[in-house]
């Protein structure tokens, strides 16, 4: 089994497919290590060798910002925001939605659970 990032690939997937269980990495940058490394694409984890993995490892932990250090900077960037009281802080603060979607309706994502209002009849 694979590790890489503090994260175990699933070894039956292929390698572009199981480096996307990596925070922070998606299918292009995946399929952008590959490339570098000279991997085939259909090629799973569990026909990777030792030195192959290795390589992966180096190349994602000297370009790549993944897992609890990505993490941290976006809650960082959020904490920033909402110590600035910016309009995108206080709705962060709040727990609305951020980019300008509409809370009349919808944005239950958000808001939670619907709330009933004691006494509103239609």
């Amino acid at each position: 089994m694979a590790r890489i990032a503090g994260v175990n690939l699933p070894t039956n997937k292929r390698v572009i497919i199981a480096l996307t269980y990596i925070h922070g990495i998606g299918r292009t940058t995946a399929v952008k290590i590959a490339d570098k490394l000279g991997i085939d694409h259909t090629r799973r984890v569990s026909d990777l060798s030792d030195a192959e993995v290795l390589q992966i490892r180096e190349t994602i932990d000297g370009e790549h910002q993944v897992e609890g250090d990505l993490r941290r900077e976006t809650a960082m960037n959020i904490k920033r925001l909402m110590d600035l009281a910016s309009y995108r802080g206080l709705r962060h603060r709040k727990g609305l939605p951020v980019r300008g979607q509409r809370t009349h309706t919808n944005a239950r994502t958000r808001k939670g659970k619907a709330k009933a209002i004691a006494g509103k009849k239609k």
